[in-house]
């Protein structure tokens, strides 16, 4: 199966759909007669569904019909969260560049480099990831370096090699900061047009998620991100993020905030205040390339978005030893002991807090399923039975996701968009997402139609209300 596109013809990889009264996955593929501009889809041989029969061809209205309103049904539920990992970083950069997001280069830490491969190969396997990655060798580095100052504190020649490492681990946090800041200068670089699409489209995503009605309780986003693509989506979207952080010229981290809120008075109201729209709740789950230990506290520095260089940053805290060795971005958690460490206890704590409640549903986009701490906090979720998952992804190259579908066990309570068409970020934003108003007008609206017309719309199919009362229908 191709896909036809300027001349040229790309494979099509099988879709994964599992909603609403689907009992098991659904996959699906392109069509030969597909194209870009109008995808067309069947049944992979051997799949089976209530919505489809083999050999039938459909296109995104009919997966719409399906997708979106069980998308918008789980979206006003009591609870929400959304976590979102690096597929959203990766599919708005593509959005406004056309490329890659940067690299940084292989990593050097010197007489160190073999030991640290070898264990950050090692722990990376454990955790079911790939193979090392830049993130696991300076959390490697981390701990080895604390060892060397331990042995050191008695040893000269130990002690020197502390330093040496300690100034190779400092130059590398530098590298992997400038990584994350090139991506976002990339956005604020790109064409001016692609720019700005990258930019609607980043702004309906959130929206779809964060416009719920005063009833309901707050969005609350989780993101296992540096980067602050979510932040700048907000920003201009005018969206209010209530997180950890108070104060205007360098935000502190406090605990004892997480329970502010914001309201507004209409005019003559009687009684309580009404929440104001357009607030949701953010915790960033690994830390932040803005956020830096300062004198026993974690602040978050005014860095423009896309900064071309940190260290002015650093040296404007007036600290004897400031360095990138302060950047609270490397820890990657991929044991559990390095989240009982502050900020990070506090962090996780707000995210199993907000997923194990009843009534509650946790959309999970772009995240790979990596991080072990996290998948236990979503497997605990999941024992409460008025909880849902619903996993969103545009592929799942290592099929962690569906090993770990088949391995919670409870299906009922997940759902599944994984793909290159209903899983590819823009075909989701402009095809599957809730609307980004889901207000009382909407429904007022139904009702409106409802009553003007004496009938209930549904799968192409209208029934009178006598005539559903009888048990007959009208065509």
């Amino acid at each position: 199966m191709t896909e036809k596109a300027g001349g040229k013809s790309k494979a099509l990889t099988d879709n994964i759909l599992k909603c609403r009264d689907d009992p098991r996955p659904v996959f699906f593929g392109g069509a030969e007669e597909s194209t870009v501009d109008a995808p067309k889809f069947k049944l992979c041989e051997g799949a089976s569904c209530s919505w489809a029969k083999p050999g039938d061809v459909f296109g995104p209205d009919k997966l719409r019909s399906r997708i979106e309103p069980w998308l918008t049904a789980l979206c006003q539920s009591e609870h929400l969260s959304l976590l979102v990992g690096s597929g959203l970083t990766h599919a708005v950069h593509d959005l406004a560049t056309s490329e890659p997001l940067p690299g940084m280069g292989a990593a050097d830490f010197g007489e160190f480099q073999d030991r640290i491969n070898v264990e950050s190969k090692t722990s990376a396997e454990a955790a079911g990831r790939d193979p090392g990655n830049i993130e696991d060798q300076i959390r490697v580095a981390t701990e080895l370096l604390r060892g060397l100052e331990i042995l050191g504190s008695s040893d000269k020649q130990t002690h020197q090699k502390a330093a040496t490492l300690r100034n190779k681990l400092a130059e590398m946090l530098v590298k992997f900061a400038a990584s994350i800041l090139g991506g976002e200068h990339g956005l604020i670089t790109a064409n001016e047009e692609k720019r700005e699409g990258a930019y609607n489209y980043l702004v309906s995503f959130l929206m779809s998620f964060a416009s719920r009605i005063g009833t309901r309780d707050r969005l609350h986003i989780f993101t296992t991100n540096y980067d602050r693509f979510i932040e700048v989506g907000a920003e201009t979207a005018g969206m209010h993020l209530l997180d950890r952080f108070v104060g205007a010229l360098a935000p502190i981290f406090r605990s004892s905030r997480l329970d502010l809120d914001m309201h507004y008075n209409p005019p003559g109201i009687r009684g309580e205040p009404r929440y104001l729209e357009g607030v949701a709740r953010f915790t960033k789950l690994h830390g932040s390339v803005d956020w830096v230990d300062c004198d026993r506290n974690i602040r978050r520095l005014g860095i423009p978005f896309g900064a071309n260089n940190l260290n002015l940053y650093l040296k404007a805290l007036g600290t004897a030893d400031a360095s990138a060795m302060q950047l609270m971005i490397y820890p990657n958690a991929s044991k559990d002991r390095e989240t009982a460490a502050y900020p990070y206890v506090e962090l996780f704590r707000d995210f199993a807090a907000a997923a194990c409640r009843p009534n509650h549903t946790l959309v999970a986009f772009g995240y790979s399923f990596g991080d072990e701490h996290i998948n236990r906090v979503i497997e605990d979720m999941l024992t409460i039975p008025s909880t849902h998952l619903v996993v969103i992804a545009c592929d799942d190259p290592l099929n962690r996701i569906m090993k770990t579908y088949e391995r919670l066990g409870r299906h009922a309570q997940i759902s599944l968009l994984v793909g290159d068409h209903i899983g590819e970020f823009r075909a989701l934003v402009d095809h599957y997402l809730p609307k980004p108003a889901i207000d009382r007008t909407t429904f007022r609206m139904a009702e409106l139609l409802k009553s003007r017309w004496g009938t209930v719309q549904g799968d192409g199919e209208e029934k009178s209300e006598a005539g559903l009362a009888r048990g007959e229908s009208k065509a």
